[in-house]
């Protein structure tokens, strides 16, 4: 897992379709609260699918286990949702560190538009933890 900033209020994905970026400005695995956000691939040109691939297929109710900042911690997923992506950092509310602890995963999805590169909108997947972290 990396690091994942924001440059110009945009949240940088890391460049490997494998690889997961952790916000850097997120909570972390077992904060009392706040929003760990997690943003990966859904895929890309030259890798094939990405590692959030498997969010397409997600639904409420599914756990997710997280792995890192020396904790594992279990989510249960409570929505999934599409967002056009002018609109996640403003709308979306993925970032909101005030909330009560949740895991925000995000990728890519909707439309693929070839020449803007890359898809119309992000999925934004909202988990809450499901006892303490460990």
């Amino acid at each position: 897992m990396l690091s994942a900033t924001t440059v110009s209020g945009q949240l940088q994905v890391p460049s490997k379709a494998q690889r997961v970026g952790w916000w850097d400005g997120g909570a972390q695995a077992g904060d009392p609260f706040g929003s760990v956000v997690l943003a990966g691939h859904v895929d890309t040109k030259t890798e094939g699918l990405g590692f959030f691939a498997r969010l397409l297929d997600v639904r409420r109710g599914e756990v997710v286990v997280l792995n890192g900042a020396g904790h594992m911690a279990s989510y249960r997923v409570v929505s999934v949702v599409s967002v056009r992506k002018d609109a996640l950092a403003t709308k979306s509310g993925a970032f909101d560190q005030t909330t009560d602890h949740r895991l925000v995963l995000i990728t890519c999805t909707g439309a693929y538009d070839a020449s803007r590169g890359g898809y119309e909108d992000n999925l934004v997947v909202t988990a809450l933890p499901v006892g303490l972290a460990q």
